[in-house]
């Protein structure tokens, strides 16, 4: 990997931690680098505003000068009356050069960021980088498919199970797996339970993280039905291009929800939390119908596996 290639990575890991709450806009990291040192880094702010470039180049003031600026995304080229366009900011601080690692989709900015900064005689590229697609990749799928990215996740026993037969499920996974659980809900713009869940369980989908509880997402249900106050609900998957604002979805269960998702092909991710027991329950699935095995084969790639206490997290993307 080249060096470029690694500041891309280092501002991909850093645009984390604007998200969920830089929505609507997305959460891009930035960094100003120079002989191999950090000079300033910046994310984007609560709501959208200050960007990750105008934060960096804020706290660099004149030291930016000859570094070289690292951006998840395309600089923004489109006035707003938030703020000046991130790269006239980009011009008037002058650094050296300017490595992106994203296109922008914005009609807005497609483009033009990139060609204004190389018209201040700035050196500006892009290079295509990996993890800096995939730390936008609610942004991309709301700009380019207009849905938001969905991530499935299963608590199952090892014979695939999500509950007793008699419909006890608290706990599958043990308090590291749960943990973790709210960690990902922290990372969300929205979190969905199918209607026999929310009938059943009556479950908070909040953050339980000490500092995190302001990151709790909103709430959906699926269901065709009324929803109690503070509730959202969405008719079917397909009609996730309507969640407006919403970049990531966190389906958290149950079967019937997870099923419908994945019949709809709408599921980007799978988080799998395995625990070592055995219930002989309810399936964490229902038929969603394939009707030959090869069919099934192909569709899932193995991105991350760790434990968590006495469980295993698998993560799978989507090919």
């Amino acid at each position: 990997m080249s060096d470029d290639s690694r500041w891309l990575a280092a501002a991909a890991a850093l645009a984390a931690r604007a998200r969920p709450l830089s929505r609507p806009n997305p959460g891009v990291g930035a960094l100003l680098v120079k002989d191999g040192r950090v000079l300033a880094r910046g994310w984007t702010q609560d709501r959208g505003r200050p960007h990750a470039e105008a934060v960096a180049l804020g706290l660099a003031g004149d030291i930016a000068r000859g570094a070289t600026l690292y951006v998840t995304l395309e600089p923004c080229a489109h006035q707003s009356p938030r703020g000046p366009s991130c790269a006239n900011l980009i011009c008037a601080a002058q650094p050296s050069r300017v490595v992106i690692g994203c296109m922008d989709p914005d009609p807005r900015t497609s483009g033009a960021g990139l060609a204004r900064i190389r018209a201040a005689g700035i050196e500006a590229e892009y290079l295509s980088s990996p993890a800096c697609e995939e730390s936008l990749a609610g942004y991309l799928l709301q700009r380019t498919q207009g849905r938001p990215h969905v991530t499935l996740k299963l608590a199952l026993s090892l014979d695939g199970c999500i509950a007793m037969a008699s419909g006890e499920s608290q706990w599958i996974t043990g308090a590291e797996a749960r943990a973790h659980t709210h960690a990902m809900r922290a990372k969300s713009d929205a979190i969905l339970v199918g209607g026999g869940t929310l009938r059943a369980d009556a479950p908070h989908l909040d953050v339980r993280l000490p500092g995190l509880e302001a990151r709790s997402p909103t709430r959906w249900v699926l269901t065709r039905g009324l929803v109690p106050e503070g509730w959202n609900a969405l008719a079917a998957p397909e009609a996730i291009r309507e969640m407006e604002g919403i970049q990531y979805l966190f389906v958290e269960g149950g079967a019937g929800a997870a099923t419908a998702f994945l019949k709809a092909g709408l599921v980007d991710r799978l988080l799998i939390y395995r625990a070592p027991i055995l219930v002989g329950g309810r399936p964490g699935l229902r038929d969603y119908g394939l009707s030959a095995l090869a069919q099934a084969h192909g569709r899932w790639s193995l991105v991350e596996r760790r434990a968590l206490g006495s469980d295993t997290l698998e993560v799978y993307s989507a090919r």
